[in-house]
């Protein structure tokens, strides 16, 4: 606050100083960053630049004036790109990411430093809007290109509906978007479920958009889940290509289930 104070009314704390005081990165190991809108002299323990900020991109933290998070997170794009990424993580931990005002800071900041950098830093936070049917429909077609037996689709297993699922090997498989998993009664419910799963002796993995997407090699990372699977349970080689392990039956006990009983 000192340090904001000493640099005038409309000054405000900046770069790395604003990200320790949001909690997103570790403060500056020496001298404190002001933004002020007029000149004035550095003093000694302050890297003061000069800037006139949009109303939008100032705030204020435990009552210090300082730039919003995706201003602070621009300047840290610019000065100390290396920490950019893990900052951008403990914003989304610590509930303070925003991705529309990201976006909106970022197109009236076109030429500006940093912009790029944190443009693509942002990649991984942008997903298409896939419907969970249109993941269901990517991943079953990567199981029949890589081979592997078909398995059940939205199937009841233990008490809980399963996303895919392999009964045989009692492998099931979530595909997890970021829009059906983001919030924090989700995040306990999916973990408390997969903790009943495993007590059920099923395994299952999770698996996003982005890997369906992006990982040539999935096809042969389930199959090895698959195999793996196989040798813990005593069972022999894996069906041929388009054989259901399955076959639509329930396993012995915690077994899946599909509909009323006939």
């Amino acid at each position: 606050m000192a340090a904001v104070l000493t640099c005038g009314p409309n000054a405000v704390l900046s770069h790395r100083s604003a990200a320790a005081l949001w909690g997103i990165a570790p403060p500056p190991t020496s001298g404190i960053d002001v933004l002020a809108d007029s000149d004035r002299r550095t003093r000694p323990g302050l890297r003061v630049r000069r800037a006139t900020l949009s109303a939008v991109d100032r705030t204020s933290c435990d009552g210090v004036p300082t730039t919003s998070v995706p201003r602070t997170l621009l300047d840290i794009a610019a000065v100390a790109p290396w920490a950019l990424e893990r900052a951008l993580e403990e914003s989304e931990r610590l509930e303070l990411f925003d991705l529309r005002a990201f976006e909106e800071l970022i197109s009236r900041s076109r030429g500006r430093r940093g912009v790029r950098r944190l443009r693509d830093a942002l990649a991984a936070y942008r997903e298409p809007a896939f419907t969970r049917s249109e993941l269901e429909r990517r991943f079953l077609r990567l199981v029949e290109e890589a081979g592997l037996p078909k398995p059940s689709v939205n199937i009841w297993v233990a008490g809980h509906q399963i996303d895919v699922f392999w009964a045989e090997e009692r492998l099931g498989v979530e595909l997890d978007g970021y829009e059906f998993h983001r919030t924090r009664l989700s995040y306990e419910q999916d973990r408390r479920r997969d903790e009943e799963l495993a007590l059920a002796g099923i395994q299952v993995i999770r698996l996003t958009w982005r890997r369906l997407e992006e990982e040539v090699d999935l096809g042969r990372r389930v199959r090895r889940h698959l195999e793996r699977r196989r040798r813990e349970l005593g069972l022999g080689p894996s069906r041929a290509r388009g054989a259901s392990p399955s076959g639509g039956r329930p396993p012995p006990r915690g077994g899946a289930r599909r509909g009323r009983r006939r």
